[in-house]
């Protein structure tokens, strides 16, 4: 199972970012997809999920800026960032789980390398 993050950068305050996970093969179908982020210092926190049916779950600090959406025919789950701020700065990583609905880093059982979002202000 392998899972490949992407589409980080440098951003402005208040610009956007589109975040990709490539997930390999049968990783993809059935599960669903988080994105956690870690950044300096602190510990790593659940920003948002899609359940296999295509449910929804955000953080309360990202929730009306955040959007997750998964596309089945791609293997590829994406995270599309807008009204970025520098609190959002961190590594992003995507996951998978078999565990539906949850925010808990400890039912993800596999993880993406990780994308560094860099927000300036």
């Amino acid at each position: 199972v392998q899972l490949q993050a992407s589409g980080g950068g440098l951003v402005q305050a208040g610009g956007s970012l589109r975040l990709s996970c490539a997930a390999s093969g049968r990783s993809f179908s059935g599960y669903g997809m988080g994105w956690f982020r870690q950044a300096p210092g602190k510990e790593r926190e659940f920003v948002a999920a899609v359940s296999s049916g295509g449910t929804t779950y955000y953080a309360d600090s990202v929730k009306g800026r955040f959007t997750v959406s998964r596309d089945s025919a791609k293997n590829t789950v994406y995270l599309q960032m807008n009204n970025l701020n520098p609190e959002d700065t961190a590594v992003y990583y995507c996951a998978r789980t078999a565990v539906t609905g949850t925010l808990n880093a400890r039912f993800y059982d596999y993880w993406g390398q990780g994308t560094l979002v860099t927000v300036s202000s």
